[in-house]
């Protein structure tokens, strides 16, 4: 006896349950380096954060080169994050 699987929901467009990579990957960095969720933890709010991270300490993008202020990222997923340090 054979039993197949089809995969059904071919409409998930999400990475790792976040809404793209970028935005994933910037969730990454920001729970995972010591100084950036510091920071992060300290400003609050996502807006705030890359303002701080740019004018304070020149830092643009992740180490693997996802920009802070990329288009692609959701800021509503970003904020609740930041909600839940």
């Amino acid at each position: 006896m054979t039993i197949t699987f089809f995969q059904t929901d071919l409409t998930d467009t999400t990475y790792n349950g976040w809404a793209n990579y970028e935005t994933w990957n910037v969730s990454l960095w920001l729970q995972n380096d010591e100084g950036l969720y510091n920071l992060a933890f300290e400003c609050g709010d996502y807006e705030t954060l890359v303002n701080r991270l740019y004018e304070d300490y020149g830092v643009r993008e992740t180490k693997d080169g996802v920009k802070f202020n990329d288009p692609k990222i959701n800021r509503i997923e970003m904020n609740e994050m930041l909600q839940d340090l």
